[in-house]
């Protein structure tokens, strides 16, 4: 008997069951489809649709949002079709393939945030130095300055979380943007690549070139690399997407500031050489699964399709 939430390949000998995996070349078809179609929409409102242009950035803004968000259910609906899975499973057995789950969540989202933010250790430096720097224009001792200065802190954060909220720019960032990539590019892709039988190394350096087709080069395909990792790492989908929102809130990592460069990349050297240390121990798939039956990817599809 199958156990719950537990993913199962078809068994030819059921009635009704399927072949056990996906070919290679219908899961690379698919992925291809996924990216073009996620690019694609972006442009029905105006050439399918046939809408008239949009009167205000958040109007033009909110078309595209319901579009990505219309390819992700596609997405979602294509990958569902292709997978082996036993037909009465249901819609939660999906949502689980997609890394759409609540168990470890709590874990799925800080050790990776975490783990992310080591990147961010020159950024960090830069700005408390930064910060040390307007503090030593002031008599330090002044009660009046600490209070400005707690006053100051206080209402950025107010401002910021004011410019989250209201601002469409900050929904497309912060929000719609890193669920609905993540989503195509990392939990509706990476399942059908397994299946096929690639190996997670190979899917890891190959999604990202599936993401390219959509998005810049650069550094988005290192950030694939990653994000590609840690969805095969821990099997959850809020990992990757929390990194993704931490890093477009952060940006590129400071490196070369225009002070104190020397401490400042000492500093990005110790958070980068401290991430690849923890990287793996970070990412194990028994901190986030409760059975892996030591499956080197925790959810079983190695063994569901040949090795590349």
């Amino acid at each position: 008997m199958a156990e719950p939430n537990k993913w199962v390949p078809r068994n030819p000998e059921l009635p009704g069951a399927e072949d056990g995996s996906v070919s290679k070349e219908s899961a690379l078809a698919a992925c291809f489809a996924m990216a073009l179609f996620y690019v694609a929409v972006l442009y029905a409102p105006t050439y399918v649709l046939r809408l008239a242009p949009a009167s205000s950035l958040n109007t033009f803004m909110i078309r595209r949002f319901i579009s990505v968000i219309f390819a992700s259910l596609a997405s979602i609906l294509l990958c569902a079709c292709l997978l082996p899975v036993r037909n009465y499973q249901g819609a939660s057995l999906i949502l689980s393939i997609c890394g759409i789950r609540l168990d470890h969540l709590g874990r799925a989202v800080a050790i990776p945030l975490c783990l992310t933010s080591l990147f961010y250790v020159g950024s960090v430096v830069s700005r408390l130095l930064s910060f040390s720097d307007a503090w030593e224009q002031e008599e330090l001792h002044q009660e009046a300055y600490l209070v400005r200065i707690f006053k100051a802190a206080s209402q950025k954060l107010v401002d910021d979380a004011h410019f989250v909220v209201l601002n469409i720019l900050a929904w497309r960032n912060y929000v719609v943007a890193p669920i609905t990539e993540e989503l195509v590019f990392r939990a509706c892709m990476i399942p059908l690549l397994l299946c096929a039988g690639f190996k997670a190394y190979s899917i890891i350096f190959l999604s990202p070139i599936f993401f390219s087709l959509g998005m810049q080069l650069g550094y988005t395909v290192m950030f694939g690399w990653y994000a590609s990792f840690l969805f095969l790492r821990t099997g959850h989908l809020i990992a990757p997407i929390v990194a993704h929102i931490f890093c477009n809130m952060m940006g590129l990592p400071i490196v070369f500031p225009n002070t104190q460069k020397a401490f400042v990349f000492s500093s990005f050297l110790i958070g980068c050489g401290t991430f690849f240390i923890l990287l793996f121990p970070a990412t194990s798939p028994d901190l986030y699964n409760s059975n892996t039956k030591h499956c080197r990817c925790w959810h079983e599809f190695c063994s569901w399709g040949r090795t590349l």
